[in-house]
């Protein structure tokens, strides 16, 4: 078997939980994973091609209206390669973050550039928890497939999960004042 993308396991799980159609996938995805793992139509729709054409997958006509759609479920050959995947280790992520190459060499800007990026980190951290809260006052229910194991929310949607956890301490951090930025005021 070809080796699958991410998006195709992303897929996979999503199927599991229930989603039937790429524009659920789509859905759920952008309500959960998607701030450490998103996935577009672009990917999502020809990914399912493969895996159904992989056996992993199979779908269904079942249009809607004047609309085209086609329902997916998981093969067995499909839930099994989810659970080989889910049970073994996950590499290293290669972390890109243009903000933190900026910090890394900001010494060699002049001080209150450097401590411009320091605040321009801070409000992209605060700017990621207004993000969080306003996802998690939207009305409506989550799909009951979320979180079907012990009943609660979606982890996204709770302003304890592990994204809002980090950026509060992120931008805790961020306005605690570096020995740079002390030495500077000091000199004013």
């Amino acid at each position: 078997m070809k080796v699958l993308s991410s998006t195709a396991y992303v897929i996979l799980g999503m199927l599991r939980l229930g989603a039937r159609t790429g524009y659920d996938v789509k859905g759920i995805v952008d309500r959960s994973t998607r701030f450490f793992w998103a996935a577009s139509y672009g990917q999502i729709y020809p990914e399912l091609r493969r895996l159904e054409e992989a056996g992993l997958v199979e779908g269904e006509s079942s249009p809607t209206g004047g609309r085209k759609r086609k329902e997916h479920r998981l093969t067995e050959a499909g839930r099994a390669e989810l659970l080989s995947w889910l049970g073994a280790p996950a590499q290293m992520p290669e972390l890109r973050d243009e903000n933190l190459l900026k910090l890394f060499f900001a010494d060699a800007l002049p001080l209150e550039q450097g401590l411009e990026q320091l605040r321009l980190r801070r409000r992209g951290h605060e700017e990621f928890l207004g993000l969080l809260g306003e996802i998690a006052a939207r009305p409506g229910e989550d799909p009951p497939f979320v979180d079907s194991c012990s009943g609660t929310a979606s982890p996204m949607r709770s302003s304890t999960s592990p994204g809002a956890r980090s950026r509060r301490r992120g931008s805790a951090t961020l306005r605690r004042r570096s020995p740079r930025e002390r030495k500077a005021r000091d000199r004013h």
